[in-house]
């Protein structure tokens, strides 16, 4: 059974960083909730017109059809190692994720948390030469409120699965990867 991990962390944790790093050196097809939302968006199928709905709203697109997306993409790579990166974001699609992965045949192997201190996230974020638009103190606390209310619920859920392994972030970023594969092993 190939592996499926979870990547989590707080926006400016470096899970962008690290997961390249596993598609590189350990072979980790990776997929990000954004880049399938814009793919479903561009396909025009019928799960695409109801993302692009939820999208040109400015609206969240609902835990259901996030699971949809993602679960059909790890559909398609039968045999192959996933890394979900930033999903899933709420207890709720984990859940449905576990449900559906146990029906394709795989399980989640682990939930890896790279654990970064707020102040360390906003001195980060706000570092950026190359940052998004809404990289600004008042964005960036926002963002981590949000990731504190509806995404460091995994963590309990996780651990509580024996899944959970915990990575310094706040490292440098080789020092993170070593830990990343040490806690993969």
């Amino acid at each position: 059974m190939e592996p499926t991990i979870a990547l989590l962390g707080p926006p400016g944790s470096g899970k962008g960083t690290q997961a390249a790093r596993l598609r590189d050196e350990a072979g980790f097809v990776t997929l990000s909730t954004g880049e399938l939302l814009r793919q479903a968006r561009a396909a025009g199928t019928e799960l695409g017109g109801r993302v692009a709905g939820y999208m040109d709203a400015g609206d969240l697109v609902p835990d259901d059809v996030i699971v949809h997306v993602v679960c059909d993409a790890v559909g398609e790579l039968a045999g192959r190692p996933v890394l979900l990166d930033g999903f899933p974001r709420t207890v709720g699609q984990a859940d449905a994720l576990g449900g559906v992965l146990g029906g394709q045949g795989r399980e989640l192997r682990a939930a890896v948390l790279v654990d970064v201190p707020d102040d360390v996230v906003v001195e980060r974020i706000m570092g950026r030469h190359q940052g998004r638009a809404d990289d600004n103190p008042e964005t960036v606390r926002e963002r981590l409120r949000v990731y504190h209310h509806e995404t460091e619920p995994l963590v309990a859920y996780y651990e509580e699965r024996g899944l959970l392994r915990r990575v310094d972030g706040a490292q440098e970023p080789d020092a993170v990867a070593a830990d990343i594969q040490a806690a993969l092993e």
